[in-house]
């Protein structure tokens, strides 16, 4: 989409509106305006709001400026084409490295809320970047420090794909990751590769296998953020199995070495482990093995931090599954309403895994089947599902 100013720029030109006549009418300074056309401001939201009135743009403007400022919000400290240009000159200098590993860093923490088609291009973008640099001369060290950059992007491409439904396609990005890996003989990266594949178990229902690749990521793992998540799949297979002394176990294990790790400075990052992310596996779990009360508390945790003011909601995708968690517990205390309403507006997000917004509504689903048989709004629900799958 068009910047803020060449939007502006072209409404004005079509309404023949000149940058004056536009001052009158949205009662804002022209100098003012005229650097905002020119993009040598960021509009604020009460201008974009006024020039979208007085040019009849029907919240045209206003979206401009919101991506404007969410832009704005999300620029990197260094010049993203500069490191470009670095990079596409073979400068594997300490600073470039520093920078690409920044880089994919932020990349991670933009998972819980950006675009999946988007995040995927530019993660794939920046792989081939370091791939190109992998096909020329460089230091042992800096091969090294490569080959995990890469194998970090093919972890993050591998969830996003799967995300997506690209079910093969994550699965070979995943073993690519593996085989990265070993190459830089990185312990916390193949511990991941394990990870994603106890998670593409959990939801293909292949729980013994979930147990497995766990225990495997466990056995090698020196990064105490992946071992508190592969306990939190293990716990999440045991309840699927129906062992609750097992499930205890795993989340009383996960607990215990979550409390003696420093909160992270950055818990979006999608491969970091915080207590928010702990509520968000022990809800599942607890759905599974019935513990209803527990579930909706903290199904009810994870929704309120996924919030923050004015609405804006940072983690889309546990807030559905966590609505889908309150949904399964309504329909299980008799509570169609409320069932339904929470099932329709987790299916109704546009950031979202699929394959684990598709279990968990799958869950409420069959909830709703068993405790509402031939209920209409039931079958709309399911047709609301098989929508969502598309």
């Amino acid at each position: 989409m068009a910047s803020f100013g060449e939007t502006l720029r072209h409404l004005m030109a079509e309404r023949g509106v000149s940058l004056g006549r536009l001052a009158e009418l949205a009662s804002f300074d022209k100098g003012y305006l005229s650097k905002i056309a020119n993009g040598k401001k960021l509009p604020s939201a009460a201008v974009a709001k006024a020039c979208d009135a007085a040019l009849g743009a029907r919240g045209e403007l206003m979206s401009a400026a919101h991506l404007d400022i969410a832009a704005a919000r999300d620029s990197q400290p260094w010049q993203t084409a500069d490191l470009l240009l670095r990079i596409q000159s073979s400068d594997t200098s300490a600073s470039t490295l520093e920078a690409l590993d920044s880089t994919i860093f932020e990349l991670c923490c933009q998972y819980p809320y950006r675009d999946a088609t988007d995040l995927r291009r530019e993660s794939q973008e920046w792989l081939r970047h370091v791939v190109t640099l992998l096909h020329r001369p460089v230091g042992l060290q800096q091969h090294r420090d490569l080959l995990v950059a890469a194998g970090r992007l093919a972890l993050l491409i591998g969830c996003v794909e799967y995300d997506m439904g690209m079910r093969a396609g994550a699965e070979s990005t995943r073993v690519a990751a593996r085989q990265l890996a070993h190459e830089a003989g990185n312990a916390e990266i193949l511990a991941w590769t394990h990870e994603m594949r106890a998670w593409f178990a959990l939801t293909q229902g292949r729980y013994g296998r979930v147990v497995t690749e766990a225990n495997a990521g466990i056995m090698i793992a020196h990064s105490e953020s992946v071992t508190v998540q592969l306990l939190a799949q293990r716990a999440k297979a045991y309840a699927r199995l129906g062992d609750i002394e097992a499930v205890r176990s795993a989340l009383d294990e996960g607990a215990d070495l979550l409390s003696v790790l420093p909160r992270p400075d950055r818990p979006d990052h999608h491969f970091v482990v915080d207590p928010d992310k702990w509520d968000f596996y022990a809800m599942d779990a607890y759905r599974l093995a019935g513990a209803d009360e527990l579930a909706a508390t903290h199904a009810r945790q994870v929704i309120a931090r996924s919030q923050r003011p004015h609405g804006v909601e940072v983690s889309p995708m546990r807030a559905a599954e966590a609505r889908l968690t309150l949904g399964v517990v309504a329909a299980r205390t008799g509570n169609l309403e409320d069932a339904l309403a929470k099932g329709a507006e987790a299916l109704s997000g546009d950031r979202r895994s699929l394959p684990s917004l598709v279990m968990v509504a799958s869950e409420l689903e069959s909830a709703l089947h068993e405790r509402y048989p031939g209920e209409l709004r039931t079958e709309e629900f399911t047709d609301r599902l098989r929508s969502a799958m598309c």
